[in-house]
């Protein structure tokens, strides 16, 4: 019965009561050891903080940079076609059936699983395995431009 539902006996602690007496065993100064800023209320440690030392982010040289004007593709493999309705595979009719989120972000098609269908593929872009395996199936691949979301005068996301 719900009612009568209880956690697996070890797995809850009860709370730690601080200043509760010498017994109590957290009495005092609760824990905190004598003085200085961590006995006080209100300080804190961030946690790269390494005692006054040189922090690793700062004795790791910078390497790269990141493109904020990068699109990310959505990925997409053969084997996701296998139960894919029709023959013609474009970004909406991917979205339609679930496979893919957005339409307004490029598609990649990779080659991973077979082909069984004669498929027309209308993609930003297809891996030259899955090019092969479509062709072989009978079917054709077109390549469209990668479709763009932004202005170039617009604010980077």
């Amino acid at each position: 019965m719900l009612d009568q539902l209880t956690p697996n006996p070890g797995s809850r602690r009860p709370r730690k009561r601080v200043g509760r007496g010498i017994g109590s065993g957290h009495g005092k100064t609760c824990g905190r050891g004598q003085k200085g800023a961590g006995a006080r209320s209100g300080s804190k440690s961030r946690p790269w903080f390494e005692g006054g030392q040189l922090p690793l982010v700062r004795r790791v040289p910078k390497r790269g940079f990141t493109n904020i004007w990068r699109v990310p593709s959505q990925v997409l493999n053969l084997r996701d076609l296998a139960n894919f309705e029709g023959t013609e595979v474009t970004a909406e009719s991917l979205v339609a059936a679930g496979l893919v989120r957005r339409p307004d972000r490029p598609i990649k098609l990779l080659g991973t699983g077979e082909v069984k269908a004669k498929l027309q593929v209308t993609l930003q872009s297809v891996s030259a395995a899955a090019r092969q395996k479509i062709e072989a199936a009978g079917g054709s691949v077109e390549l469209v431009p990668v479709p763009r979301s932004h202005d170039s005068t617009k604010e980077p996301r």
